[in-house]
């Protein structure tokens, strides 16, 4: 048993669920200035979230514990490499917070404003940099022998990346649209619906660009060609958007929602299998990649994380489960009594 490729895939798994459940906060937050043209909806919007999104950061955490503990080098050159997109993905997840709980401690239009648009800013950012860190990590990032970043931090917005960026920020709008029209009465849960038949059609555009840029500017589906029938993933998120517009027209909305999860969960299995075994690619020479067995931890270490893992994750999934089914109500005026 080779415990560096069972820790690679917790690790991506921990990413996609990161990815499927805060990527509805950051959706909803996006959506803000366009569908919260009252304040009582922006009130809806940021109570369909409220009890939930902290949670959802639990694995971003997680993923990234388990980046530093069980991959430590690739953990130092990717925290060194992609420090300032990685430090305003922080900064933005704080004004998040920070926005929603300041919002509701004044009453003035100019004060709720000025946090509105916070938290507009705070989930766009981390959205469309998580996008372009991925995409850039995807081509291979210029690490020389030692892993040391050796470009400028502009070449890191390149026509790729930036594509990336966008299919994270429409596919997590999407999703928060989704989880509004599942959460919300009319009007705004027709305004919810509507965003997300228009959002759904941009995804699927972006989505199958990505692919196919992809095969372009990286060698991600190298792993693709090899083993064929590794493109089910890929088919396994076309046919899952699919089923979200199937739900959506049915009025079957937490299905929909449902079906954008696994999407997002399949877009990001897309990106990590076509990585495997490398972590981070090096653009200069390929002998210079940082893998999962070069960049692992000790096997004793990666053992003892393994029996914690298989411990606590299965947990963290049970508490979450029943904290969603909790908070699946429509949301009404006594939930925003604050």
């Amino acid at each position: 048993m080779d415990l560096a490729v069972i820790w690679f895939f917790l690790w991506a798994l921990l990413w996609a669920i990161f990815f499927a459940t805060d990527g509805f906060d950051l959706g909803v937050g996006m959506l803000l200035p366009f569908l919260g043209r009252e304040d009582r909806d922006r009130r809806v919007m940021i109570a369909s979230m409220g009890p939930l999104w902290d949670g959802n950061e639990v694995w971003l955490i997680a993923a990234g514990g388990i980046t530093f503990a069980a991959f430590p080098r690739a953990y130092a050159v990717l925290f060194s490499s992609l420090y300032l997109p990685l430090l305003l993905v922080l900064f933005g997840l704080i004004l998040r917070g920070v926005s929603m709980e300041f919002r509701g401690k004044h009453e003035s239009a100019a004060w709720t404003g000025i946090w509105d648009g916070c938290l507009f800013v705070g989930s766009l950012m981390p959205a469309f940099l998580l996008g372009v860190a991925f995409s850039n990590i995807f081509m291979g990032l210029p690490l020389d022998e030692a892993g040391r970043f050796t470009g400028s931090l502009w070449a890191l917005v390149n026509p790729y990346a930036v594509l990336g960026g966008m299919f994270f920020v429409v596919l997590f709008c999407l999703h928060g649209a989704l989880w509004l029209a599942a959460r919300t009465l009319s009007p705004l849960h027709e305004k919810a619906r509507e965003a997300a038949g228009f959002l759904w059609a941009l995804a699927l555009i972006l989505g199958l660009s990505f692919v196919t840029a992809s095969g372009i500017a990286t060698d991600l589906l190298v792993n693709y060609a090899n083993k064929p029938v590794l493109f089910l993933i890929p088919l396994l998120f076309v046919v899952a958007l699919v089923m979200v517009r199937l739900f959506a027209r049915k009025e079957r909305l937490w299905a929909s929602w449902g079906a954008s999860a696994v999407a997002i969960i399949s877009a990001t299995f897309f990106g990590m299998v076509g990585l495997f075994p490398r972590m981070l690619p090096s653009g200069l020479d390929p002998a210079f990649d940082l893998t999962l067995h070069n960049s692992s931890a000790s096997p004793y270490t990666l053992k003892i994380m393994l029996v914690v893992a298989l411990i606590f994750v299965p947990l963290v999934i049970a508490y979450q489960t029943w904290a969603y089914r909790m908070f699946s109500h429509k949301i009404t005026d006594e939930d925003l009594e604050y």
